[in-house]
C-alpha cells in the first residue's frame, strides 16, 4: 500500500474507534449539549418578551438562535479536550506513538469525530429552535449552504483548539476547565444582545473575539440582516484558529514523552 493509502486506512481506523467511544459514553456529549438547549429556553420563554425590547418573543428567538448554533459548536467540542487528556493520562497514546500507524491519524479521529459530532449537535438544537418557532423564509438555498459551511469550518477551528487544549492538560478535569473559554465567550458575543446595547467600555471585548463575527454572519445568512465585513472577519479567525491549533497539536503531539 502507497503512504497516502495507508495514511487513509489509519486515519478512519482512529476516527471509528472515537466514534464508538462517543456512542458507548454518551453523557459527556448530551450534558454539553443540554447548556445551548436550556439557555434557548430560559432566554426564549422567561427573558424573550422583555429582552426582544417589545418587538415579541417570536423576534427574539429569531435573533438568538443564530448565536445559540454557534455556542452549540463551543460547547459540544469541550468534549473533545477532556476526551483527548484523558487518552494521554491513560497511556494510549504513547502507544499509538511506538506502532506502525501514520501518526497524523491520532489526531485527525479526534478533529473529524468531534467535528461531525458538533454538526449533529448543531441539527438537534436547531431542530429545538424550529419546534420553538424559528424561522428562516427568506434565506435562499445557497445561503443554507453558507451557513452550514460556516458552522463545520467553525466546529473545525475550535475542535483544533480543544485538541490543543487537551494534550497540554495534566488530567480530564484540567482539561474541561481549559476550554471553559469555549463556552462563555459567547455569552459575552452578539448571541442575546446587539453590541450597540451593551456599555462603551464592553463592547471592543465582545466585538473582538472570534464568536460575535461569526455570530453576525450566520444571522445575516438566515435572516437576511446585513453582514458589512463580518464575513470575512469570521473566515480569519476560523483559519487562523485552525491553523494555530494545528500546529500547537501537531508540536505536543510530536514531542517525547518525559
Amino acid at each position: 500500500m502507497s503512504s497516502l493509502s495507508l495514511a487513509v486506512r489509519d486515519s478512519f481506523t482512529m476516527l471509528r474507534r472515537n466514534l464508538l467511544h462517543a456512542r458507548r459514553y454518551p453523557s459527556l456529549t448530551l450534558n454539553l449539549l443540554l447548556t445551548p438547549v436550556m439557555l434557548l429556553l430560559l432566554f426564549v420563554y422567561i427573558f424573550g418578551d422583555t429582552m426582544s425590547g417589545g418587538a415579541g418573543r417570536s423576534a427574539y428567538i429569531a435573533y438568538i438562535v443564530p448565536g445559540i448554533l454557534l455556542m452549540t459548536v463551543g460547547s459540544t467540542v469541550v468534549g473533545t479536550a477532556v476526551s483527548v487528556a484523558t487518552d494521554m493520562n491513560e497511556g494510549i497514546i504513547a502507544r499509538f506513538r511506538t506502532m506502525a500507524i501514520h501518526r497524523g491519524s491520532v489526531l485527525f479521529g479526534h478533529v473529524v469525530g468531534s467535528v461531525l459530532q458538533a454538526v449533529i449537535s448543531v441539527v438537534l438544537v436547531g431542530a429545538v429552535g424550529v419546534a420553538m418557532g424559528f424561522r428562516s423564509t427568506d434565506a435562499t438555498a445557497l445561503e443554507w449552504l453558507a451557513a452550514f459551511g460556516l458552522l463545520a469550518l467553525f466546529a473545525l477551528a475550535v475542535t483544533w483548539i480543544a485538541v490543543g487544549m487537551g494534550m497540554g492538560s495534566p488530567n480530564a478535569e484540567a482539561a474541561s476547565n481549559n476550554a471553559m473559554p469555549l463556552i462563555l465567550l459567547p455569552l459575552i458575543s452578539s448571541a442575546f444582545v446587539p453590541l450597540h446595547s451593551m456599555p462603551g467600555w464592553f463592547q471592543p471585548i465582545a466585538q473582538y473575539q472570534p464568536f460575535t463575527p461569526a455570530i453576525e454572519t450566520l444571522r445575516g445568512l438566515l435572516l437576511g440582516t446585513e453582514i458589512g465585513n463580518n464575513w470575512w472577519i469570521a473566515l480569519a479567525w476560523c483559519l487562523g484558529l485552525s491553523l494555530l491549533g494545528h500546529r500547537w497539536s501537531k508540536a505536543q503531539f510530536d514531542r517525547d514523552p518525559v
